[in-house]
């Protein structure tokens, strides 16, 4: 997730200035821009006939997210705003890969701008939580929780992040293992469930 192509744009000794809206959040003109479609989160959802129709349908975009660049220093702080669109792939609702820290030891913080939905945390040792999120409320992760943004609303879920300048990102752990835990939409409303595709 993390890019250094902003380092040399922004001064980062000197301090600097980006535009930052408190709906739709950090300036887009000014970030670095990451996509991800329904055909990157193959294997992510349980119902893999109703992500090949998503793809067939038109491939939609799930979330993206614009990040700064920051130098991969502890001395900085990573920032940026994450963006996870309205839908859902059979009765689960779009949500972003989820990651740990590359250094496991990192916490995080995320601010909504807008929209609502839930951000669901998972430490290697099986212990989680699910934190419900909307505008104005801030959700702290704690170092060694992997961390997933769930929409559960009708409009775009918008959130502000912020961590330490060399924390990385481990996508690996979740792709091969998933997650423990999934939120899935039951009679109208959010259920967590035990999911069974996750591995030991």
């Amino acid at each position: 997730m993390s890019s250094n192509s902003n380092t040399e744009k922004f001064n980062w000794i000197q301090g600097f200035t980006v535009d930052f809206d408190f709906m739709s959040g950090l300036s887009k003109s000014a970030a670095v821009t990451n996509c991800r479609r329904v055909s990157d989160l193959l294997g992510v959802y349980l119902d893999e006939g109703a992500t090949e129709n998503l793809i067939e349908q038109g491939n939609p975009l799930v979330y993206e997210f614009y990040e700064m660049g920051a130098p991969e220093s502890d001395a900085h702080l990573a920032f940026g705003t994450s963006i996870t669109y309205p839908g859902k792939v059979g009765n689960e609702y779009f949500m972003t890969k989820g990651h740990f820290h590359t250094i496991l030891e990192t916490a995080e913080v995320y601010y909504c701008l807008s929209g609502e939905g839930y951000l669901l945390l998972e430490n290697p040792e099986g212990d989680w939580s699910l934190q419900k999120i909307s505008p104005g409320v801030m959700v702290y992760v704690p170092p060694r929780y992997a961390h997933r943004s769930i929409n559960t609303g009708t409009m775009p879920l918008v959130t502000f992040f912020c961590f330490r300048g060399d924390a990385g990102h481990d996508y690996g752990t979740i792709e091969t293992k998933g997650y423990r835990k999934l939120l899935v939409e039951k009679d109208g409303k959010p259920e967590i469930i035990n999911n069974p595709k996750w591995k030991a």
